[in-house]
């Protein structure tokens, strides 16, 4: 038995989740959102980061002019970088003015029924859906190599598992990686009274450039994902993308935008070690600490000891981590390399179970990687469900049925 039904329900409420409630919204859909506000963002991101993104690529999809970051922040200047609380309570604004319905609770299960799926609730509340929208962001999918796996949590972690790293002020941290998650938690670290050590199989760091908003037809137009007219493309078109060979799109996905810093990271980094060429080849806990062992492009072998090691080393999709989608959901919906196949609505294979965000960039590229995404993908999703999910009468729940 059922408690209550809805036409739509969004599992999540970060920026693709509010993005898609919202367009719903404005579409006349009878939704439902399920998540807190923001809050893999508030429990996931450390303590004094900034967005790498710039202002105009920071918005929300809104589906009506006045919801965009620089309506809420009244022009915030290209180049300046945006502090994790600004965005944190902009998402939050954007919540109160578009989707303030958003359900503070979790979802705990999602199973296929005769009328769509059925959501079960952390409240115990059974909902009967025609559809459901995987908003489930990120987390989920933090990637671990597998050299550090089998380390215990005290010694290894990933990025996401620290909201406040001066829990390491006095000890030394290995920080493997080399994009902007890396680098940045080696400076943070640094200014929170720890000794970082950065190592990265790259030979030389890459830095992103100072934004410069001038238009240029050498080095092309400027999109939310950098500058230049492959990058536009995938940025500002990412329909095209599912229209090239899967090998293409996995090449995508993986090499734009490759790992960098961000221009103003730089000199916060002066003072840090930094081992550059550095392959891990073997990892083992040694008297309490992690003792990583590397070899250089010329088969010269070095050694880390460290208090702990961080690996920032970004994010895997593997829709069998998606521990609330039932067994027999994930064992059907067709996968190519871990993502879910989508059509050209962000449906899967299933009919009425959709997916937004990362889980979406094998079939729309790597804008799905960024919240510059999220516009595109909810207004696209929430056109197909208006189109072939329209509202109908559903079976009445018994009044003593409900919660």
């Amino acid at each position: 038995m059922v408690d209550s039904v809805v036409d739509v329900l969004v599992v999540g409420a970060g920026p693709y989740g509010l993005s898609v409630a919202a367009h719903l919204k404005g579409r006349g859909v009878q939704t439902r959102i399920i998540g807190v506000p923001m809050r893999f963002w508030q429990e996931n991101m450390p303590e004094g980061m900034f967005l790498k993104s710039e202002p105009f690529a920071s918005s929300l999809g809104s589906p009506r002019p006045g919801g965009g970051f620089d309506d809420y922040t009244s022009g915030w200047r290209a180049g300046r970088p945006i502090p994790l609380g600004t965005f944190l309570a902009y998402g939050r604004w954007f919540a109160d003015r578009l989707v303030p319905e958003t359900e503070p609770d979790r979802v705990t299960a999602v199973e296929r029924s005769g009328t769509g799926y059925t959501v079960t609730l952390s409240t115990g509340e059974t909902v009967a859906a025609r559809a459901v929208v995987m908003a489930v962001g990120v987390g989920g999918f933090a990637h671990v190599p597998d050299e550090f796996a089998g380390l215990p949590a005290e010694l290894a972690s990933h990025p996401v598992a620290h909201r406040d790293l001066g829990r390491f002020a006095g000890q030394d941290v290995a920080v493997v990686g080399a994009g902007q998650s890396a680098l940045e938690t080696a400076a943070l670290l640094a200014e929170s009274g720890a000794y970082p050590c950065v190592l990265a199989r790259t030979t030389r760091l890459a830095w992103n450039a100072v934004p410069d908003a001038s238009l240029s037809l050498v080095r092309g137009p400027r999109s939310g994902l950098g500058r230049g007219w492959r990058t536009w493309l995938w940025s500002e078109r990412p329909s095209t993308v599912r229209f090239l060979p899967e090998r293409t799109r996995r090449r995508i996905v993986r090499t734009t935008m490759p790992p960098a810093g961000a221009w103003w990271l730089r000199e916060r980094l002066a003072d840090v070690p930094v081992r550059l060429g550095q392959h891990v080849t073997e990892v083992a806990a040694h008297a309490g600490r992690v003792v990583i062992q590397t070899r250089d492009h010329e088969g010269q072998v070095s050694r880390v000891e460290a208090d702990h090691a961080i690996t920032a080393t970004g994010y895997v999709c593997d829709l069998d981590r998606v521990g609330v989608l039932s067994p027999e959901i994930r064992r059907t919906v067709h996968t190519r390399h871990g993502y879910p196949v989508l059509d050209a609505g962000f449906q899967s294979s299933l009919p009425g179970l959709y997916f937004a965000g990362l889980t979406a960039a094998l079939s729309f590229g790597p804008v799905m990687r960024f919240v510059h995404g999220s516009d595109f993908a909810a207004a696209r999703i929430a056109t197909h469900i208006a189109r072939t999910n329209p509202s109908r009468p559903m079976p009445r729940v018994p009044a003593q049925a409900r919660p």
